[in-house]
């Protein structure tokens, strides 16, 4: 999948969160509708078959709940995407990445083989519609994830080159598959920020450490020999580096990956390098772009979200410039695309209790024109608006409403840019104040104050609407939870509908064949 992640490390963000992020982008001309639900254990299942690829996975007796957002439409099978387990640890799968011949001479991906020729069936192995299905139910840690889908790659192998990323509220990991059975992991240094654009992106990794104390990298068992044997590591110096051995640097990654981390480096480091001009440290289609950087200040949620929405504005390469030298305008793959599925985000807070620790931050459609939302995920389910997206067009659903609001922008840019910075403005406002009042009745109602029962009372008034269960009247904390998922679904559905009038208001007074008189 043609996608873009961030990774923000506890101490380079606003408020020490750990944060992983993704544009979940489709292939070239389709669109793959997306849907936000909860997985309970039981729904896990105990033998997991790969639509695609036919891999037969036996899986723990032991899951645990999770949160995805999976694809919408049956057929090709769940693609869960993005998603946190009970124990706070967020996954988001994958970042299809590059990689070279030479890699995929020594370790061919495993592929699928059709029964033909008198000749069995032979399965192919994991690749981005199962992994989270089969590791996030199954892990405590970001580097249990590491270490469990590390296990799982070398036994099944893959048929693609993926990244995926695992957080908790210490540490983050980033794992990159190598062929078809070897894999690289680094953790994030804490102070760091890492943007991954569809192409290997490590650029340093420590062997020793990895087939050591496995501090800060972790790999296959075999790595060091896989390397040596297959000629590999090409540094002059013996210092390694993934890029060079394992990646990519085409002329295709110069056009649809690198000009994405040029520009998410540019955003968060603007003095730190030269970006333009006729002299710059780093252009679009540099090669040695850092794979992590300790930004200028710290990274907020909203400053993800406008990366993931980029169209490099404030650039020549802006397919929307209106004035100047249009000559290299929409010359590179933007950031923000017409066929992104939805953006995930994994804000896990230290600072609050378990029960409310994790943010499932989602949007659907074009993040140009949309707009992002926080939910709680520690919830038995989550809100129909979100969840009952199906094949047909229909404004009941997020995904599409915010599909249509794209489309319509998009043909009436001019006109309708001012109802979307206002949409995302209001929206963005109105669900913050949700998730900080939510959290304060949280903590007040653990910790056993004076206001537990006011704010059990003011749950049960939000609640009204909202599908009562036996877990919401057991639990105060769930109900709460479910209360403010409910209340920032219905501002998503009130901000939605009045901006789709207003851009559809936009796209109709520009359309070809409107006449300025009127009848007499």
């Amino acid at each position: 999948m043609a996608c873009t992640t961030i990774l923000v490390g506890k101490n380079a963000s606003f408020d020490g969160s750990t944060m992983i992020a993704r544009n979940d982008d489709c292939g070239a001309d389709h669109y793959t509708e997306k849907k936000y639900v909860i997985v309970s254990a039981q729904e896990q299942p105990r033998v997991y078959t790969s639509v695609l690829s036919h891999c037969k996975v036996e899986l723990p007796d032991n899951p645990m709940s999770y949160s995805a957002v999976p694809n919408a439409v049956e057929g090709k099978g769940i693609w869960a995407a993005c998603g946190v387990n009970e124990k706070n640890v967020g996954m988001t799968a994958t970042e299809t990445i590059t990689s070279n011949e030479r890699v995929l001479g020594a370790d061919p991906l495993v592929r699928l083989r059709p029964a033909q020729d008198g000749n069995e069936e032979q399965p192919g192995g994991l690749g981005e519609e199962d992994l989270v299905t089969v590791v996030l139910p199954y892990i405590a840690s970001a580097r249990e994830g590491v270490l469990r889908l590390g296990s799982l790659l070398e036994q099944y192998g893959t048929y693609e080159m993926n990244g995926i990323a695992f957080s908790d509220k210490d540490e983050i990991w980033w794992l990159e598959t190598i062929g078809g059975h070897h894999w690289i992991a680094r953790r994030l240094p804490d102070d760091c920020y890492a943007v991954i654009p569809n192409q290997l992106g490590l650029d340093k990794f420590d062997l020793e450490d990895a087939l050591g104390e496995g501090k800060e990298y972790l790999c296959s068992a075999d790595l060091r020999a896989f390397i040596q044997e297959n000629h590999l590591d090409l540094s002059l110096d013996g210092v390694l580096n993934p890029r060079d051995a394992f990646g990519s640097h085409s002329d295709a990654d110069h056009v649809y990956n690198t000009p994405r981390a040029w520009y998410a480096l540019r955003y968060l480091n603007p003095r730190t390098w030269v970006w333009d001009g006729p002299d710059p440290d780093y252009t679009p289609v540099s090669d040695d772009l850092p794979w992590c950087m300790v930004p200028e200040r710290k990274i907020t949620t909203q400053d993800v979200k406008d990366i993931l929405s980029s169209h490099y504005q404030g650039t020549p390469y802006d397919p929307y410039l209106r004035c100047g030298d249009k000559s290299e305008s929409g010359a590179y793959r933007t950031i923000g695309i017409n066929r992104t599925s939805f953006l995930g985000l994994v804000q896990i807070r230290p600072y609050l209790p378990e029960a409310c620790r994790t943010l499932q931050w989602l949007a659907f459609g074009s993040n140009v024109f949309n707009a992002m939302a926080p939910f709680y995920p520690k919830v038995p389910k989550t809100e129909a608006y979100l969840s009952d997206t199906a094949g047909e067009v229909s404004c009941d659903s997020w995904y599409w409403a915010n599909r249509l609001v794209g489309a319509l922008a998009d043909a009436s840019y001019a006109g309708s840019l001012i109802h979307i910075e206002r949409y995302q403005l209001s929206v963005q406002s109105r669900v913050l104040a949700v998730i900080n009042q939510t959290d304060r009745k949280v903590k007040d109602l653990l910790a056993g104050s004076g206001k537990a029962a006011d704010s059990r009372e003011q749950a049960g008034a939000q609640e009204a609407g909202a599908v009562q269960t036996e877990a919401q009247a057991a639990d105060p904390v769930q109900a709460l939870l479910l209360a403010a998922n409910h209340q920032t679904a219905e501002i998503l559905r009130e901000e939605t509908q009045k901006v789709l009038k207003l851009v559809l208001d936009e796209a109709t007074s520009v359309m070809k064949n409107r006449f300025s008189r009127s009848d007499a």
